[in-house]
């Protein structure tokens, strides 16, 4: 099966696209990496849309530092992110996930931004922003919006976004003195998605802990949040299993996939506490 489209239209700058949007009566799809977008055409989950292309806008790429937080353009893609060294040294956490994100052929295409604005609950940059206590910025005919991750996803696949709204960037707190940032998720193959998986920031004996793969957005675990902080290890991992409500399906139930959950938390402790590389 092959997509059915309205149209093609390559932007040439940020308003251009933006206008492109407002004038395509609510069909207009950004196409940015197209690793999500081009296989749900394919498949027919949408048709007739107008595709409005902004890989060439490049005020939307690259990564730099604005004072103490870190700014990654929307359109960076999966492999830049991997080997540039400001995320190596300010967010180490993106770099990791992006040795777990499907295969080198997604890495090359697929941008942040893309990842971000499909909010697939079985993705790990989603769960990294969130961790990270990042601001998700958006354009739209309104203007600028800059949102908090934690506001930012809403539902699977569903966002704070508006209509006639393109994500831009993301913006996150360097790295501090001590923090650490940790990764870790379990799938059946190299290249699948997790079947549960978990990232931890601890910022001044403080702990952000977001699961990936394990419901329909990306949250933090507040319960399990609180018991880590109070070194309460047995505790968090108790909390955090009570605390979720996994989906079944053929891959994992949801009791397998909460004992996924609490494996990882005690191997990301481990890391956090220096018992591992």
């Amino acid at each position: 099966m092959k997509a059915s489209v309205g149209g093609y239209a390559r932007a040439t700058d940020l308003r251009h696209a933006l206008d492109l949007l407002a004038a395509s009566d609510g069909m207009g799809r950004v196409l940015a990496g197209g690793q999500s977008l081009i296989a749900a055409l394919n498949m027919r989950l949408s048709s007739g849309d107008l595709l409005i292309d902004i890989n060439r806008i490049d005020s939307l790429k690259g990564v730099v530092l604005a004072g103490d937080r870190l700014r990654i353009g929307a359109l960076t893609r999966h492999a830049e992110i991997a080997t540039d060294p400001l995320v190596a040294q300010h967010a180490p956490l993106l770099q990791k996930a992006t040795d777990l994100i499907a295969h080198a052929a997604i890495r090359n295409r697929g941008t942040i931004g893309g990842a971000l604005a499909h909010a697939d609950p079985a993705a790990e940059f989603p769960a990294c922003v969130l961790a990270l206590d990042a601001t998700i910025q958006v354009e739209g005919p309104q203007g600028s919006r800059e949102i908090p991750a934690a506001e930012f996803f809403v539902d699977v696949f569903e966002t704070t976004i508006q209509e006639g709204e393109i994500l831009t960037a993301i913006s996150l707190p360097i790295q501090e003195a001590n923090e650490r940032q940790v990764i870790h998720e379990l799938g059946r193959r190299s290249g699948d998605y997790a079947l549960a998986g978990l990232c931890i920031v601890r910022r001044e004996a403080r702990h952000r802990i977001v699961c990936i793969s394990v419901g329909p957005k990306p949250e933090l675990a507040i319960a399990a949040m609180a018991r880590l902080d109070e070194g309460d290890e047995d505790g968090a991992v108790a909390a955090l299993r009570d605390g979720l409500d996994p989906p079944s399906d053929t891959q994992a139930s949801a009791t397998y996939r909460r004992h996924l959950v609490g494996v990882l938390l005690q191997r990301a402790i481990a890391d956090l506490n220096g018992a591992t590389a």
